[in-house]
Protein backbone atom coordinates (compact mmCIF):
# COMPACT_ATOMS: atom_id res chain seq x y z
CA UNK A 1 0.00 0.00 0.00
CA UNK A 2 1.53 3.86 -0.91
CA UNK A 3 2.29 6.20 1.36
CA UNK A 4 -1.13 8.07 1.46
CA UNK A 5 -3.89 7.61 4.19
CA UNK A 6 -5.38 4.20 4.52
CA UNK A 7 -8.56 3.92 3.98
CA UNK A 8 -11.18 3.10 6.68
CA UNK A 9 -13.61 0.14 6.49
CA UNK A 10 -16.21 -0.08 9.15
CA UNK A 11 -17.23 -4.46 9.78
CA UNK A 12 -20.77 -4.54 11.33
CA UNK A 13 -22.02 -7.80 12.72
CA UNK A 14 -23.59 -9.01 15.93
CA UNK A 15 -21.48 -11.97 15.88
CA UNK A 16 -18.07 -11.46 17.34
CA UNK A 17 -15.93 -14.38 15.62
CA UNK A 18 -16.92 -12.85 12.01
CA UNK A 19 -16.26 -9.13 13.15
CA UNK A 20 -12.85 -10.05 14.59
CA UNK A 21 -12.10 -12.51 11.20
CA UNK A 22 -12.86 -9.80 9.06
CA UNK A 23 -10.63 -7.04 11.20
CA UNK A 24 -8.17 -9.45 11.14
CA UNK A 25 -8.00 -10.09 7.35
CA UNK A 26 -8.88 -6.67 6.60
CA UNK A 27 -6.15 -4.76 8.55
CA UNK A 28 -3.81 -7.24 7.38
CA UNK A 29 -4.89 -6.37 3.75
CA UNK A 30 -4.08 -2.53 5.11
CA UNK A 31 -7.00 -1.04 5.73
CA UNK A 32 -7.82 0.68 8.74
CA UNK A 33 -11.01 -1.04 10.55
CA UNK A 34 -13.49 -0.57 13.25
CA UNK A 35 -16.51 -2.56 14.14
CA UNK A 36 -19.94 -2.46 15.47
CA UNK A 37 -22.33 -5.39 16.75
CA UNK A 38 -25.76 -3.55 15.45
CA UNK A 39 -27.04 -1.37 13.14
CA UNK A 40 -27.61 1.66 15.37
CA UNK A 41 -23.62 1.22 16.81
CA UNK A 42 -22.87 1.30 12.91
CA UNK A 43 -25.01 4.81 12.99
CA UNK A 44 -23.17 6.02 15.65
CA UNK A 45 -19.73 5.18 14.41
CA UNK A 46 -20.49 6.29 10.68
CA UNK A 47 -20.95 9.72 12.36
CA UNK A 48 -17.54 9.43 13.82
CA UNK A 49 -15.09 7.08 12.30
CA UNK A 50 -16.13 8.34 8.86
CA UNK A 51 -15.40 5.06 7.04
CA UNK A 52 -15.01 4.73 3.31
CA UNK A 53 -16.96 1.73 3.18
CA UNK A 54 -19.02 -0.36 5.29
CA UNK A 55 -19.53 -4.36 5.46
CA UNK A 56 -23.17 -4.96 6.93
CA UNK A 57 -24.38 -8.19 8.39
CA UNK A 58 -28.00 -8.47 7.14
CA UNK A 59 -29.76 -10.85 10.04
CA UNK A 60 -28.76 -8.62 13.82
CA UNK A 61 -31.17 -8.08 16.76
CA UNK A 62 -32.96 -4.80 16.87
CA UNK A 63 -32.15 -2.42 13.68
CA UNK A 64 -31.03 -4.99 10.71
CA UNK A 65 -28.90 -4.73 8.27
CA UNK A 66 -31.18 -3.56 5.67
CA UNK A 67 -33.09 -1.26 7.89
CA UNK A 68 -29.27 0.88 8.72
CA UNK A 69 -28.98 0.41 4.95
CA UNK A 70 -31.59 2.71 4.31
CA UNK A 71 -30.70 4.75 7.01
CA UNK A 72 -26.87 4.99 5.43
CA UNK A 73 -28.22 5.97 2.15
CA UNK A 74 -30.74 8.73 3.60
CA UNK A 75 -27.62 10.17 4.81
CA UNK A 76 -24.28 9.56 3.42
CA UNK A 77 -25.68 8.71 -0.17
CA UNK A 78 -22.05 7.73 -1.75
CA UNK A 79 -20.63 5.39 1.17
CA UNK A 80 -20.03 2.20 -0.25
CA UNK A 81 -22.09 -0.31 1.60
CA UNK A 82 -21.36 -4.40 1.39
CA UNK A 83 -24.45 -6.08 2.44
CA UNK A 84 -22.95 -9.92 3.95
CA UNK A 85 -25.04 -12.49 5.33
CA UNK A 86 -25.47 -16.35 5.77
CA UNK A 87 -28.19 -16.55 3.64
CA UNK A 88 -28.01 -16.41 -0.27
CA UNK A 89 -32.04 -16.23 -0.49
CA UNK A 90 -31.89 -12.51 0.24
CA UNK A 91 -30.11 -11.84 -2.80
CA UNK A 92 -33.26 -11.47 -4.51
CA UNK A 93 -34.59 -8.79 -2.05
CA UNK A 94 -35.20 -5.52 -3.46
CA UNK A 95 -33.81 -3.60 -0.54
CA UNK A 96 -30.55 -5.26 -1.04
CA UNK A 97 -30.34 -3.80 -4.34
CA UNK A 98 -29.32 -0.44 -2.40
CA UNK A 99 -26.10 -1.95 -1.51
CA UNK A 100 -23.14 -2.14 -3.29
CA UNK A 101 -22.71 -5.59 -2.97
CA UNK A 102 -23.93 -8.36 -1.77
CA UNK A 103 -21.56 -10.98 -0.50
CA UNK A 104 -22.43 -14.83 1.18
CA UNK A 105 -20.40 -14.95 4.72
CA UNK A 106 -17.63 -17.72 4.59
CA UNK A 107 -14.85 -18.49 6.58
CA UNK A 108 -13.02 -17.92 3.13
CA UNK A 109 -12.64 -13.57 3.01
CA UNK A 110 -10.73 -13.55 0.03
CA UNK A 111 -13.94 -12.62 -2.04
CA UNK A 112 -14.32 -9.84 0.79
CA UNK A 113 -10.85 -8.22 0.48
CA UNK A 114 -11.52 -8.30 -3.37
CA UNK A 115 -14.65 -6.47 -3.39
CA UNK A 116 -13.79 -3.97 -0.64
CA UNK A 117 -11.13 -3.27 -2.91
CA UNK A 118 -12.68 -3.09 -6.31
CA UNK A 119 -15.73 -0.57 -4.48
CA UNK A 120 -13.06 1.53 -3.07
CA UNK A 121 -11.13 1.91 -6.63
CA UNK A 122 -14.62 2.74 -8.25
CA UNK A 123 -15.23 5.53 -5.06
CA UNK A 124 -11.95 7.23 -5.73
CA UNK A 125 -12.71 7.58 -9.46
CA UNK A 126 -16.03 8.67 -8.87
CA UNK A 127 -14.53 11.44 -6.41
CA UNK A 128 -12.14 12.36 -8.57
CA UNK A 129 -15.26 13.07 -11.78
Amino acid sequence: MNKEKKKKVLVVDDEEAIRALYKTELEDAGYEVETADSGAQALEKIASFHPDLVTLDIKMPGMDGLEALGKIRQKYQSLPVILCSAYGEYKQDFTCWASDAYLVKSSNVEELIETVGRLLEKKERNDDD
